[in-house]
Parts: structure tokens; sequence; C-alpha cells
């Protein structure tokens, strides 16, 4: 193709990305979520799963992608809970990992949100009643956010972390 054509092409196509939409309003939600102060404007995400059946993480996968981007709202996952500032947790949380969920909570900095992903870590899932299960993550570590669905969409997940971003 020409460069000529190739010009043509991208006028006839336009706008290939859309705009983002406006920013969530803090006095719309119902749940009386106020994120901290100090992570308005961007956030590093640590992600715990406790114990899922993998269905929630190719949803955060697909929400940290190309096509949804939550990184261009602030959002970021991080390795380490020593340099996050949102614990976000999937699945129920198992006998063996309520006591590392502790953990990487006791070794997140103040202020942090923990963000329950998932009907099953909402205590209300599938795999609640399995016998090595201890509950969901509010049974285990106080969750200030929640994520319903199972799974939930890769969209709810980019709501939830513009909420504790704000933007």
């Amino acid at each position: 193709m020409s460069l000529r054509g190739l010009g043509r092409l991208i006028r006839r196509t336009g706008r290939i990305a859309e705009p983002a939409p406006p920013a969530p309003e803090a006095a719309a939600a119902d749940d009386g979520f106020v994120p901290p102060a100090a992570l308005r404007g961007s956030a590093a995400v640590r992600h715990v799963d406790a114990g899922s059946c993998n269905g929630c993480e190719i949803e955060l996968a697909a929400a940290f992608g190309p096509v949804y981007d939550v990184e261009r709202y602030g959002a970021r996952l991080v390795a380490s809970p020593r340099h996050a500032d949102v614990v976000l947790v999937t699945g129920v949380v198992t006998q063996n990992m309520a006591q590392p969920l502790r953990l990487t909570l006791a070794a997140t900095p103040t202020p942090r949100v923990v963000i329950g992903c998932g009907d099953c870590a909402l205590g209300r899932g599938p795999l609640v009643d399995g016998y090595a299960v201890a509950g969901g993550a509010a049974d285990i570590v106080p969750v200030d956010l929640q994520v319903p669905g199972c799974p939930p969409t890769p969209d709810q997940i980019v709501a939830a972390l513009r909420r504790v971003t704000g933007r």
C-alpha cells in the first residue's frame, strides 16, 4: 500500500481508540466506600489468588490487557505487597491460604484498600462449601470494596479500580 493509500485509509476509519468514560461519581455509590485521599490518582495493585477456579483471574487479565486497559486510569499490578496500595483477593480463602493472606495484608503499607473480587471471595460462590475452605475474604481480612459476579466482568473490575483511583 502506498503512503497516499494509507493516509486515505486512516482518514476513512477515523479514531480507533474510544474516549475514556466519565470519572466515577463518589456520591453515586451506595456502599459507603470512600477511597483514602492518598490513593487518588494512582494505585499499585497486589493480586492474591486465595483459592479460586481461575475464572476471576482470566477476567482480571482482560481488565489489565489492551482492550480494557485499566492502567490508563492509574491502576497497575505490582509483585510485592510492600509496594501495593490495593490488595485484590480472588477466590475462596482455603485453609492453606488464610495465613499467607493475613501476612500479605500485614506487609501492605497503610493507607490501603482491600477488594474482594468475585462471588467466592465474597463468601457466596459455588466453592464456599468445600472441605478445605476457611471462608470468604471478609471472613479472614477486612474487605473495603466488593466486586460481585461469577466471574465478574472486566468492566466491573475496571469500575472498582476506578473508584479507588478516582480517575
